[in-house]
């Protein structure tokens, strides 16, 4: 790629970028007073975060077996109402344990 698409994709993502974050703004002026909304806006977050990191668990190891490990270990934590931290160790051990054992 050379430097003249690489400054064109560069602008395109950025502007981009900058319209969904300012847009929100610019056409919400009052206050969201629908519950149904609220509700609805709060989750974002979650669910962009879920979609991107649940796939990225199945393929960021060497065997499948591990990344299943992995995702069993880290909703467990989760669901055992673990911290951030505690769930990434015990789904980095999963990893470590299962890829010992296939190794």
């Amino acid at each position: 790629m050379n430097l003249h698409a690489f400054c064109i994709y560069l602008f395109t993502m950025t502007g981009v970028t900058y319209l969904l974050r300012a847009l929100p703004f610019i056409l919400l002026k009052k206050e969201l007073k629908s519950e149904f909304w609220n509700s609805f806006l709060a989750y974002i977050p979650y669910t962009v975060l879920a979609a991107m990191t649940v796939p990225a668990i199945f393929y960021a190891t060497e065997h499948r077996l591990s990344g299943i490990a992995a995702f069993i270990a880290a909703v467990t934590a989760s669901l055992l109402g673990r911290g951030l931290v505690i769930v990434a160790c015990a789904a980095t051990a999963a990893v470590l344990f299962v890829d010992g054992i296939i190794l």
